[in-house]
């Protein structure tokens, strides 16, 4: 009995019908290049102090930052209060009596550095020191909605259709960020972020199947590795390009989104997938599909696609169901579930801990971000040959080791060897990106064809967790110390 695959060999591998899908559902990922880590500049956190009126009786308080004397973020001090003037510096040698010192918070707001960024959300609701935890939650929210999406992408892919569902949560995403650059608080932003999240990953899945059921074995591995990944990492290089020409995130925002509205027009070139068709009894769809492109690929199409037989198993197949607990019914199935969940959310962690922490490198946060996208390129290539000639295991195990390795030695390095320090950044990025590459095709290969897909959404569901955590560890790195978070990844 043939499956899908032989019945339809006679269309070939790389004809211009699998060509056009290939570049267009690929090149649909690139919006999400852009979404998925926008936070890097639409929330990073400008050079700031407290603003101290000329008329007011108050000075800028002073702390210690690298040996040398900076203005105060959060704080500052009343002069009315101060009997010792000339401590006002805190300069080395005076001495000073906190208890002749009356402090207050910043109620006049901050002044910001505008060299860098013109405005940030940030810089509009004021997302700093009584309010710095919102900075993180922000970037946490928008994963909340990509673990959400998660969930139902399948369910809905499996019930109306993958074109249908591709394209309305394309509108979805894009929709919701036009009204996002709208937002008139911190609150508004973050539930908009969050749907837009539900968006992103949706769209992203829905694109994926697609390819994967459409194209041919062959196709698919490629599709899988190159194309959905390196259209992604096009739209991640994309992102600091753009952000450097526009330097305030409402009309930032607006400009990342303007790309999603091109995807209109591939409503009437990308097709529905026969397979799915064929799966709902909806044949003459499915043939009539499948008999364009042989036309589009200049081949003679077989009087008869689908003997009835073939087509009652293609069917039957498309309803058993199985469930989680299918993930855990033997002791060999249990250890490879745990290790997957615990593998794919400490990939997770390190990689967009990595790309969100870039503004925090030394140096130009545009560039870093541009280094960090661009070697993703090179790492999707370097996983497609390691797939191609080398175990599952030892690529996955090395890729890993060349990224914890690399990040360990950071501690090493000596502060004024900033450029080295960023090239071993690059590095860990490097190594994490193409386990993350690796790991998908990996998991899928470790499980029985039955549960193929609940372990691999199982898998995905912890790699949403492990992103969750991720703005904290910059976060941390941040706040406390730059190593904390480099430590923790590794």
């Amino acid at each position: 009995m043939r499956d899908y695959d032989e019945a339809t060999s006679f269309l070939g591998d790389w004809g211009p019908f699998q060509l056009t899908i290939f570049f267009l559902l690929s090149a649909s990922i690139i919006p999400n290049g852009f979404t998925g880590l926008s936070a890097v500049f639409l929330v990073a956190i400008p050079e700031h102090r407290c603003l101290v009126p000329d008329s007011a009786n108050l000075s800028q308080a002073w702390r210690n930052k690298d040996g040398q004397p900076v203005e105060s973020r959060c704080w500052r001090y009343r002069l009315d209060t101060l009997r010792n003037f000339s401590a006002l510096g805190l300069l080395p040698g005076v001495d000073v009596n906190v208890e002749d010192i009356e402090k207050e918070k910043c109620l006049d707001g901050w002044r910001y550095d505008r060299d860098l960024y013109r405005s940030t959300v940030v810089t509009e609701w004021n997302l700093i020191c009584d309010n710095d935890w919102k900075v993180p939650l922000t970037s946490s929210l928008f994963f909340l909605g990509v673990l959400l999406g998660s969930f139902v992408s399948g369910q809905l892919s499996d019930r109306f259709g993958r074109k249908k569902v591709l394209f309305a949560t394309m509108a979805v995403q894009t929709g919701f960020s036009i009204v996002q650059v709208f937002s008139v608080n911190w609150e508004m932003f973050t539930v908009l972020f969050l749907i837009v999240g539900m968006g992103q990953i949706s769209n992203y899945v829905a694109a994926f199947i697609l390819g994967a059921e459409i194209l041919g074995k062959s196709v698919r591995i490629i599709f899988s590795t190159l194309g959905v990944c390196i259209f992604y990492a096009i739209g991640y290089m994309l992102l600091p390009l753009i952000a450097y020409f526009i330097r305030d995130w409402r009309s930032l925002l607006m400009a990342l989104t303007v790309p999603g509205l091109f995807c209109i027009p591939l409503w009437w070139v990308i097709p529905e997938s026969p397979r799915w068709l064929l799966s709902q009894g909806r044949i003459s769809e499915a043939e009539e599909i499948i008999r364009r492109a042989a036309k589009k690929n200049r081949i003679l199409p077989p009087e008869i696609l689908f003997s009835p037989s073939e087509l009652q198993d293609l069917k039957e197949q498309s309803y058993k169901a199985y469930t989680f607990f299918d993930l855990l019914k033997t002791r060999n199935i249990r250890i490879v579930t745990f290790l997957s969940i615990l593998l794919w959310m400490i990939i997770s962690v390190g990689y967009f801990g990595l790309s969100l922490n870039t503004p925090n490198l030394h140096g130009d946060p545009y560039v870093n971000c541009f280094l960090s996208a661009i070697i993703e390129v090179p790492a999707y290539i370097i996983a497609w040959l390691l797939l191609q000639n080398f175990s599952r295991r030892y690529s996955t195990a090395s890729t890993l080791f060349l990224g914890g390795v690399v990040l360990l030695f950071i501690q090493l390095v000596p502060q004024h060897l900033n450029i080295l320090s960023i090239l071993l950044v690059m590095l860990g990025k490097f190594g994490i990106t193409s386990a993350f590459s690796i790991v998908y095709v990996y998991t899928a290969e470790l499980y029985p064809t039955v549960v193929r897909n609940m372990g691999v959404g199982a898998s995905s569901m912890a790699s949403r967790l492990g992103s969750i955590l991720s703005p904290y560890f910059v976060y941390l790195g941040k706040s406390y110390h730059f190593m904390l978070q480099y430590i923790m990844i590794q």
